[in-house]
Parts: C-alpha cells; structure tokens; sequence
C-alpha cells in the first residue's frame, strides 16, 4: 500500500479525547474517514459530540456510525458495503478506578470488542491495524524505565487485564492470520479535550470551583505524562509503516509526581488547590515511566512538550470549553 496516498480510515472511539485529535489529523491531511462509536454515558455524552463538532472543523466530510463494537451484528454491520484499508482502533471502557466497580464490562467491550473488531478486518480482507494499550500493563514494575520486553504477568486491575488480553488478541492475529499489527502503550495522555474524569481535568475544575481535590496516599505516586500532540505522532508513525506484530512505548519519558503536577496545575490557574488527602486506591501503581528507546529507533518518535508547557495549553482549552 502507498501510505502517501488518501487512506480509508476507520477509528473506533473516534468520538473521544484521543480519538477526535486523531480524526482531526487524518482528515487535514487528506485521509477519508469513518467513526464508529457508542457514545456511551462513560462520561457526558454531550462531551463526545462536541468532540465531534470539532473534528468536523477540519472541513472535511467524515461518516459517524454510532454502535457498541462488543455486538457482532453491530461490526458486521458496520463492515458491509464498506472499504477500509486501515483501522486505529481506540475504543475502549478506560480508566482504572471505574474497571474495579464493573470488570466484567470491561472485558466484554474491551476484548470481546476488540476479538469481533480484528475477526470483521480479518473477514474483511483489512490487513493493518494500530490497536490502543495502555502502560497498566506493566503492573506493580520494579525495574523502571517500563521496556515492551518486560515481563507483563501481574496486571492488578480489570482495565489492565483487558488490555493484556488485547494485546494477546493482536498477536494471535498476527501469528495465524498475518494481519500486521501495531499495539501502542500510551502514558497518560492528556491536553485539550481530555476526559472529565481524568486527573488533570478533574483537578482543574475542582479548583476552578474552590473545591477539595482527592489525594490518593502521600503525593509521591508518580506518572510520565504525555501531551497529545506527542502521541498523536507516533500513532501516525504506525500508520506509515507495516510492523508484522509490535509492541511500542508512547510516553514522555520523564515521570512527575502529583504533588508537582498540582504545583504546576496551581500556577497554571493562578488558583491554591484544597487538598483532601485519602488513602491509597487498590489497583493504583505507584509508578509509570516509559522507555521509548524503541520508538525512537523505529518510528522516529521524539516528543516535544513537557509538562510545564502542556499542562497551560491544556488550562487555556479547559477555560474556554469546559462544561
């Protein structure tokens, strides 16, 4: 395939943080583009449409199929009369402390979705996909920086699981099918339109309104925060490329601690935080660090924006958009 060309994309979760950027991208540069998305109550629906009406600002038509990817007949559906020659697949229930209160959900949408999503492009004759994962996989890591070739055996939440079980999915399909398959592990994304429910977002708005903020243990967990400009840059470098079956890093690769990201978060606002401390959560990591080297060497992945400067981006959005 010339991946120069006009592409038929199809993005799953296309309707949420990083799916909208990532349908914004493809269609400034010319790909067509279809959504497919199940608008679930997640989060405000009304958020996921706004997303929507943001991407439609790239001036080009895309088609929006709203659908839950874990229904059979809802992806073939989808597939028929259709031609796509790529997937991102993005779609997912997300987040760790909500896979704890519903985990079978978790693993029917999340993998069960994902076996009905790579079956349909299998059946399909779609042979590239770029799959999201996440750095939950790496568990409770004693060695840091986390590497793709680290033991991966001890996930300590549903969401984890399920994404382990993704990536087993993927390379399964790999293996017997030859479908060529990029699984990409990000590290807290965040920037404009992240997730109500995500830290940074949570945080400024509860101290926007003079709120507490909940401080999960002492302040000293840590995360390698990563603007989404970052890894929309190494999703399209998937995209250009054909891996057989890769894992690949997308972080930052410098970790923060929450008591600085609340600093920073403070400054940002030019509002103190009210600091509610709590205990520790149960399927928390105290720590995520990314080891990139990979993506360096094989996607050309360099990520520019650091913390000080991503999280006032994402302040000058959260003013102006949020609901």
């Amino acid at each position: 395939m010339d991946y120069r060309a006009p592409v038929n994309f199809l993005v799953t979760g296309g309707a949420g943080f990083i799916g909208s950027h990532v349908c914004e991208r493809l269609m400034r540069e010319g790909n067509r583009v279809w959504i497919f998305d199940d608008l679930n109550n997640s989060y405000d629906p009304a958020i996921k449409r706004r997303n929507l009406r943001e991407v439609e600002s790239a001036g080009k038509a895309f088609e929006f199929i709203q659908g839950d990817l874990s229904s059979r007949p809802a992806v073939d559906a989808l597939f028929a009369g259709k031609r796509f020659d790529q997937i991102i697949h993005l779609a997912a229930r997300a987040g760790v402390r909500p896979s704890l209160e519903q985990p079978a959900l978790y693993q029917r949408v999340n993998v069960e979705g994902t076996a009905n999503l790579l079956e349909a492009a299998r059946l399909n004759g779609v042979n590239k996909i770029t799959i999201a994962s996440s750095s939950s996989v790496y568990g409770v890591n004693a060695k840091t920086p986390f590497a793709e070739s680290d033991p991966i055996f001890h996930p300590i939440s549903p969401y984890a699981a399920s994404k382990l079980a993704c990536e087993a999915l993927g390379h399964v399909y790999h293996h017997v099918y030859g479908l060529d398959i990029a699984m990409l592990r990000f590290f807290t994304v965040y920037g404009p339109r992240q997730r109500p429910d995500l830290v940074i977002n949570k945080f400024a708005r509860l101290i926007t309104d003079g709120k507490p903020i909940p401080v999960f243990g002492d302040g000293s967990t840590a995360r390698d925060y990563t603007f989404i400009g970052d890894i929309l840059d190494g999703i399209f470098a998937c995209t250009r490329h054909e891996f057989g079956y890769e894992i690949f890093n997308l972080g930052e690769s410098q970790t923060v601690k929450l008591a600085r990201l609340i600093e920073i978060l403070e400054n940002a606002l030019g509002k103190k935080a009210v600091i509610d401390c709590q205990p520790a959560q149960p399927g928390d990591v105290p720590l995520t660090y990314a080891d990139i080297a990979k993506a360096r060497a094989r996607l050309g992945y360099a990520p520019r924006v650091k913390i000080e400067q991503g999280i006032p981006i994402f302040v000058e959005w959260f003013q102006h958009n949020s609901f």
